[in-house]
């Protein structure tokens, strides 16, 4: 096998992230039943794809022309890659971007075995059938266009990088913010019932005034059928007010609650517990109006830049925030 300039070798990678994307959204499309538009890159590009081509033509080098050794080289190599790529997105973004973890013998989730059997037929496919033809069209590339194709090639993909890498960093903080938002309200709930809650009945229609997805069921169940025609960004903005709305409407609940106890806790307190409790009820009413004020004051733009991602990546998944994950899902549906 020919070896290759840094120049032909870069073409070459950003040749093989282009199949792989069009590979992909083409597979995943049809299994979704509707398009995708894979990646975690912005352009058509899929780097995944084009760094699994370039180690498997540099593992194979050596053993070209034996296609058992071709198949063993090439997939030893391509699973390595994806288990590291798959291991490192998640430390960093704490979000699973392909997940084998319903496969038969899988590491991790990150690699299975069927996988890499597929790399290894693919390694064949792409030293014997497919790199020969696209070596020979590289040739014939003029020498001096080489470098400054791949120049501006590289550095077209470096700002998409960085664009995509920062959307992705935006999905992991929304993630635990959203969570950790999430977690505190139930807090606060629990702890208002304790003030809030005289009675049974009292508790029923305090726990249904602060259950999220009761609210948000309510609110979808009035939503007429013109919304249905809207963009999908103006669909997302809809269903985020919800969201957000649903939010400060238990806050509200809760707060409201809280005030009440805090103008009768002479009748509901000892007066050897009534400083302690008062303290105690301003701490908490502090944070609902802190919670409240972070959701009026949300900027839409990181749950846009998140749900592009999860849109190509219908399949995500996230070990610590599965719940939030979903939760921005369906968001994402409208």
């Amino acid at each position: 096998m020919h070896i290759y300039t840094t120049g032909q070798w870069v073409l070459l990678f950003f040749f093989y992230c282009f199949c792989g994307w069009v590979w992909e959204c083409c597979y995943v499309s049809l299994c979704q039943r509707h398009w995708v538009n894979r990646g975690f890159l912005h352009g058509p590009l899929l780097p995944i794809y084009g760094s699994g081509a370039i180690i498997i033509l540099l593992a194979t080098i050596p053993v070209a022309e034996d296609l058992r050794l071709v198949w063993l080289f090439g997939m030893l190599a391509a699973t390595a890659l994806e288990y590291v790529t798959g291991d490192v997105m998640e430390r960093i973004f704490k979000v699973r971007y392909w997940d084998y973890s319903n496969q038969k013998c899988n590491l991790n989730g990150h690699i299975c075995l069927t996988s890499s059997i597929a790399w290894g037929f693919f390694s064949i496919l792409l030293v014997r059938f497919v790199h020969p033809p696209i070596a020979r069209l590289l040739a014939r590339v003029p020498a001096l266009w080489v470098d400054p194709l791949a120049f501006l090639l590289t550095v077209a993909f470096t700002v998409d990088a960085v664009r995509s890498v920062q959307a992705a960093l935006d999905l992991r903080d929304l993630l635990a913010r959203a969570a950790e938002e999430n977690e505190d309200l139930r807090r606060l709930a629990k702890r208002a019932e304790v003030y809030a809650a005289f009675a049974r009945d009292d508790l029923r229609r305090f726990r249904e005034k602060t259950e999220l997805e009761t609210l948000l069921l309510h609110q979808r169940v009035g939503q007429d059928l013109a919304e249905r025609r809207q963009a999908r960004a103006e669909r997302v903005e809809a269903s985020l007010r919800r969201l957000t709305a649903a939010k400060l409407e238990a806050l509200s609940t809760i707060s409201g609650a809280l005030e009440t106890c805090r103008d009768h806790l002479e009748d509901l307190a000892t007066p050897e517990t009534l400083a302690e409790r008062r303290a105690d009820l301003e701490e908490i009413i502090r944070r609902v109006r802190q919670r409240e004020a972070a959701l009026q004051n949300r900027s839409s733009a990181p749950y846009h830049r998140s749900l592009r991602l999860l849109r190509a990546h219908p399949t995500a998944t996230a070990r610590d925030f599965g719940e939030t994950l979903e939760t921005l899902k369906k968001l994402g549906k409208g």
